[in-house]
């Protein structure tokens, strides 16, 4: 009997153990291209997309004025650096399009206006596997290590929270079956 019991209790933790790292690895970004000034002739995107890392899976969102502009997808560097937008992959026209990463590769984005596409209303995407974007965030150098803050933050309870739900109910369901 108390065999049967550690197995239960092994299996459980490893089903939450499991849970856990599954959520944690396989969390999905949602990028909004420019930040708060979105896609706009004065948003710096070059500097927004700098420091970004994004993965498959990843979703980016484009907020602009319908009226004034669309974005077009194109398929080659040398179209994007000239900012030839002839023959565009796709073309966004809602104002507030969303597309998710779906594989690895370069992406390349433009106003479909030459002339602003030409000031910098261009954005390139180098899109990684999700193990590659993991990598990259644990890769810490003493030279940019700062303080941790000194509080957990509202998301980081409850996601500790909904794990203890979890393991919480599974200890429930496993004791019924005893």
């Amino acid at each position: 009997m108390a065999g049967v019991i550690l197995v239960k209790l092994f299996v459980a933790t490893v089903v939450v153990s499991v849970g856990i790292c599954g959520t944690w690895v396989g969390a999905q970004v949602q990028h909004v291209v420019g930040g708060d000034r979105g896609w706009d002739a004065s948003s710096d995107l070059g500097t927004w997309s700098s420091g970004r890392i994004f993965a498959v899976g990843d979703k980016i969102w484009f907020t602009y004025s319908a009226a004034q502009d669309k974005v077009v997808e194109v398929k080659s560097k040398e179209e994007y650096e000239a900012c030839d937008v002839s023959n565009p992959i796709k073309m966004y026209t809602d104002g507030l399009d969303s597309l998710t990463l779906d594989k690895e590769g370069i992406r390349y984005f433009a106003s479909w206006k030459p002339e602003s596409c030409k000031n910098g209303l261009k954005l390139h995407v180098e899109v990684q596997s999700p193990q590659a974007k993991h990598l990259s965030h644990t890769v810490v150098t003493p030279e940019v290590m700062a303080d941790g803050p000194t509080t957990p933050s509202a998301s980081a309870q409850l996601y500790g929270l909904s794990h203890a739900l979890f393991g919480g109910l599974l200890v429930c369901y496993l004791s019924r079956l005893l």
